[in-house]
């Protein structure tokens, strides 16, 4: 059963559009985007542990993160959010499909229908740039997040989000993204702690204005000196 979005959901985020919406399933988005976003993030990880026994996706759509980061950090209890009842029931059959017990939850990220100091690791992946009230999210992972707790956050920068080819396909509150310093602003305001060696800024092809058909082609590598397109970050709850 399809459940209503409340009118403060509604205005805590910004809705996908229906080719973004599409985009999010297919292997391209898992290959490009997802995939090598776990991959960095997983090695920014200070005093990595073993295992992370409670692992929340916050804005796990279609449930493709789900076994990725099973078999990484081996969580005992896998939980994920949305917002968007039709990707809650999707994200339940995709971990079905993967024999995983996830458990989906149906709620915003400005007030998880999690308890205090109840996770060990949050992953949010390109989620944060739809969200309309950031501040309150990251109050959110704080409060959900056990001290010592991991957040892995993986996000596009206004620089990217701004640019033609996502302002054409995709949908977003135009007026609260951040550039990758002042994300990190925002989240060590919040109560996190993150190094230099927590941080990245990956280039990668997707996230330029020329998709890297310069350097592909040409032999033209990026400027050193540039706005960022893309911030990963591994930040521990304090």
């Amino acid at each position: 059963m399809r459940m209503v979005m409340t009118a403060a959901e509604a205005d805590a985020h910004v809705p996908e559009t229906r080719f973004g919406t599409w985009f999010l399933r297919t292997e391209t988005w898992t290959r490009h985007v997802l995939e090598p976003a776990i991959i960095d993030l997983e090695r920014l990880i200070s005093d990595r542990r073993s295992k992370y026994s409670t692992v929340v996706d916050i804005g796990c759509g279609w449930g493709r993160s789900f076994k990725l980061l099973h078999d990484r950090f081996g969580p005992d209890r896998m939980i994920g959010v949305d917002i968007d009842s039709e990707m809650v029931e999707a994200a339940a059959r995709e971990a079905a499909k993967q024999g995983l017990m996830a458990e989906v939850r149906h709620g915003s990220s400005s007030q998880l229908p999690l308890p205090d100091q109840s996770a060990d690791m949050i992953f949010c992946h390109q989620t944060f740039h739809h969200l309309i009230s950031q501040e309150k999210a990251l109050a959110e992972f704080h409060r959900v997040l056990k001290p010592g707790g991991v957040l892995l956050l993986a996000e596009s920068t206004r620089k990217y989000i701004h640019s033609w080819i996502i302002r054409l396909l995709f949908r977003h509150p135009m007026d609260v993204q951040r550039s990758a310093e002042e994300y990190l602003s925002m989240i060590r305001e919040a109560g996190f702690v993150v190094e230099r060696r927590n941080i990245s800024f990956p280039y990668l092809w997707w996230s330029r204005g020329d998709f890297g058909i310069m350097e592909r082609l040409f032999g033209i590598a990026p400027p050193m000196s540039r706005e960022e397109t893309l911030l990963n970050l591994a930040a521990i709850r304090r």
